[in-house]
């Protein structure tokens, strides 16, 4: 159980509710944002006194049938209501190190996807395994170190090889923000992990706006269903986004392709022939 954050949590969400999304009338008479801890209690039937408790983190740790009512009370959506038990410790919890070894048949998908880039993402955003697409759509990762195969740090600290910050993507904005929300999750499954906790404190201490994303406590991103380049070579690239849970490893399969006939299909198709010579448009 995560005292601490379960109380950060459990604020943020109450502050962002008006007492009209409950049904509560709104008054005249409220200092601060959101709803009242005592409304809170009321809507999750538990007293005040323990509600309280739970933010300020010195209750002990709270039944599934109490996160269940708070998680109503709170309107909270299915991911949220996850993070809100993965917090207080009543569901499983990845206490290790999140893995980075991806499965050799993985591997060989990459290579066999006709017309996609793709690549394999590890719960911490290091990028673990890519095929040749998307070297030449984004950048050939093996000539880099692996700090800077990290595009959670690229997001928002920049790369130490001068490239393009987010390779001219057209929703920088908002996938950085499903970066931080991402984290978010992943830090609390592993509470433990060096690799973790060092990245969202260098990102915390080295960006401002992921400090101030960090402490909305949001951990549901929107789906990203589609992807707009800037290539160096090529110009604006269109592409679907699609990105497939590896639940065993706790990894992300990101596949871009683009439908038959369009631009963005038409571009990959002269990506795939050109393969690496793009690098000599990023140099």
């Amino acid at each position: 159980m995560d005292r601490h954050e379960l109380g950060a949590f459990l604020r943020s969400r109450r502050e962002r509710l008006r007492p009209q999304d409950v049904g509560l009338p709104s008054g005249s008479r409220r200092r601060t944002p959101g709803l009242r801890r005592e409304e809170v209690a009321v809507l999750a039937h538990i007293s005040t006194e323990y509600y309280v408790r739970l933010e300020q983190g010195r209750a002990p740790r709270p039944s599934s049938e109490v996160l269940a009512g708070i998680a109503g009370a709170l309107r909270l959506t299915d991911a949220e209501s996850d993070h809100l038990h993965v917090l207080a410790g009543s569901a499983p919890n990845r206490t290790g190190l999140h893995r980075r070894d991806v499965r050799p048949s993985i591997l060989a998908l990459l290579e066999r996807l006709p017309q996609t880039a793709a690549f394999v993402i590890s719960a911490a955003f290091e990028v673990l395994a890519w095929n040749d697409l998307a070297v030449a759509l984004m950048e050939d990762f093996g000539r880099l170190d692996e700090r800077d195969r990290n595009l959670a740090r690229r997001a928002f600290l920049g790369s130490t090889v001068g490239e393009t910050p987010l390779y001219g993507i057209s929703d920088a904005a908002e996938f950085r923000h499903h970066v931080v929300m991402a984290l978010r999750s992943t830090l609390a499954r592993y509470p433990s992990d060096p690799a973790v906790i060092e990245l969202v404190d260098e990102l915390r201490s080295g960006s401002s706006e992921f400090d101030r994303l960090w402490e909305r406590h949001d951990v549901q991103a929107a789906p990203m269903l589609s992807k707009t380049f800037d290539h160096p070579a090529l110009g604006e690239i269109t592409v679907d986004c699609d990105s497939l849970a590896l639940v065993d490893r706790d990894q992300n399969l990101v596949l871009y392709s683009a439908p038959p006939g369009s631009r963005g299909a038409e571009a990959l198709a002269l990506l795939n022939v050109l393969g690496t010579e793009v690098d000599d448009y990023r140099r």
